[in-house]
């Protein structure tokens, strides 16, 4: 009967570990399951990723009527389930420019900015495998009311991104921390109530902001 008993909780133990151990896969499955019947590999594909950012950004095609926009972003992510979710949310439709927000939950999470970058610097090459003719964006992190106590590391990562961009002619760069302040302060009615995703007015500063890189 001990042994019986012991075995049970033996499988429910790793029962349990064996779903915590794929965060996310419901929500990717969604994401694929959406533009199974939206997405039109025979035309080009402008890719936005990354965090909540990214994800609540409903508007995103609507904004870029003449490009094909896919946004595979998924809320709460960190480079680090990008990257594991990278053939899935990226390298499927074979974007010719990507967008990626990623860093801001990671740096939240106590993530080190040296294993970010790495983290980041393992994606960006895996995408230039799939396509090295991918045009590659980096968003830096933004500022906000809820995280604004760690607005050191987000501005030291950020550096870290310019530099990542400087160094290789695929990458760029775009800042939308600085746009989203005002004299180094922040605005606080470009925020939801929770004081960290944005309401229609950070988008519109968003907008304006990546505008030039979707174009180009």
């Amino acid at each position: 009967m001990r042994f019986l008993i012991s075995s049970i909780f033996i499988f429910i133990a790793f029962f349990g570990n064996s779903q915590d151990s794929v965060p996310f896969e419901n929500e990717v499955a969604l994401i694929q399951n959406k533009y199974d019947t939206l997405w039109n590999p025979s035309n080009e594909t402008v890719l936005f990723t990354g965090s909540s950012s990214i994800r609540i950004w409903k508007d995103l095609q609507d904004r870029f009527p003449e490009h094909q926009i896919v946004n595979t972003g998924f809320g709460g992510s960190q480079a680090k389930d990008l990257l594991a979710y990278s053939d899935e949310l990226i390298t499927r439709f074979n974007p010719y420019k990507i967008f990626i927000y990623e860093g801001d939950n990671d740096i939240a999470s106590g993530t080190k900015i040296r294993a970010i970058m790495k983290t980041m610097t393992q994606i960006i090459n895996k995408i230039k495998v799939n396509n090295p003719k991918t045009q590659i964006i980096i968003i830096s992190t933004k500022p906000s009311l809820s995280r604004w106590f760690l607005k050191r590391n987000y501005k030291r990562l950020n550096r870290k991104f310019k530099k990542l961009c400087k160094k290789d002619d695929q990458l760029r760069y775009a800042d939308i921390w600085n746009p989203m302040l005002n004299s180094k302060k922040l605005i606080p009615d470009l925020f939801i109530e929770d004081g960290l995703h944005m309401n229609p007015k950070g988008y519109e500063i968003w907008y304006s902001t990546l505008k030039p890189f979707v174009d180009q």
